[in-house]
């Protein structure tokens, strides 16, 4: 096994490293002066099995397409099969045609992906599960599951309601109350435009309750601190929100700090900005083991699935 790192998020590559208990093989990259990315891989992957891994994170469109490169460069190099390991599936959002003339994003991204060399592709909380079906080669999505969970039970408690953000996250969330024990409210939101987001009603109690936003990511943070905001106002005792991928752009940390969220716990599928890493508010989980020990049953050919049992 081989495992290679773009420089979207070296941090996280560093700890999946120290799991696997191997060292991470030595490339260069670079740009021309018209911003052209160049990749120069320093080892021989002839016949190997690597793992290269690289979240489509901001800037979203330089590290996609560094990926893309670091993948023609290994098949090029007669790598027997490679893996792309995205622990954030950028582009994510844009899974279907919501009004005429527009792509499917999603489906491009996971055709380059695809064409470049990838021979199979993990991932973690893709935003829509059927993107999994935009690929012809294997896709194991990943859950941060255990990881929130274990945190939730550890550090959150007193009449605990799980609350979904949206009416397309109420399936996970019911997953998380139901193995906490834990009540289900849901917030009916109507979005006018892209990154706006206006929450209009819940459904379910939370009246003097502990209130976890859970969510698969936080971007510009609109529709989570107006779910806090609306929480508030109908007499939530603490609210917290867990969400994996802390895209965190624009106004989002200023957002963060003037609202009612008591934290906001994320993983580190995406590395924190410099003011985000500031944020008194934000609270850093990390999924190497998890991500670690996804690539090791992969190489290994074993169950992925019973890791979310």
């Amino acid at each position: 096994m081989k495992v290679i790192s773009g420089t979207s998020n070296p941090d996280l590559s560093r700890e999946v490293c120290a799991y696997l208990g191997i060292k991470p093989v030595q490339l260069t990259a670079k740009s021309f002066s018209d911003g052209e990315t160049q990749i120069e891989i320093h080892e021989n992957v002839r016949g190997r099995d690597v793992f290269v891994i690289q979240s489509t994170c901001p800037p979203v469109n330089d590290n996609l397409m560094q990926l893309l490169i670091i993948m023609d460069a290994l098949k090029r190099a007669s790598a027997r099969r490679i893996s792309a390991v995205i622990p954030y599936y950028g582009y994510a959002r844009q899974d279907r045609k919501v009004k005429p003339r527009v792509p499917i994003s999603a489906k491009l991204v996971a055709d380059l992906i695809t064409v470049a060399g990838a021979n199979k592709v993990v991932s973690m909380d893709l935003h829509a599960g059927q993107i999994q079906g935009y690929f012809n080669i294997p896709v194991d999505n990943i859950f941060a599951a255990p990881i929130l969970l274990t945190h939730i039970r550890n550090h959150f408690d007193g009449g605990l309601v799980i609350v979904s953000p949206d009416a397309g996250g109420v399936e996970r969330a019911r997953a998380f109350a139901k193995r906490l024990e834990a009540g289900l409210a849901i917030i009916d939101k109507r979005r006018d435009a892209p990154n706006v987001a206006e929450a209009m009603n819940i459904i379910g109690e939370v009246d003097k309750k502990t209130v976890v936003i859970l969510d698969d990511m936080v971007d510009t943070a609109g529709t989570l601190t107006q779910a806090a905001g609306a929480l508030a106002k109908r007499g939530a005792r603490k609210i917290f929100a867990c969400c994996t991928h802390a895209v965190l752009s624009g106004p989002a940390i200023e957002r963060i700090e003037n609202s009612p969220l008591d934290q906001v716990v994320v993983t580190n599928t995406v590395p924190l900005n410099e003011k985000a890493r500031k944020c008194s508010k934000i609270t850093v989980l990390s999924v190497a083991e998890l991500l670690g020990e996804s690539i090791k049953r992969s190489y290994n050919s074993d169950s992925v699935s019973n890791l979310f049992v």
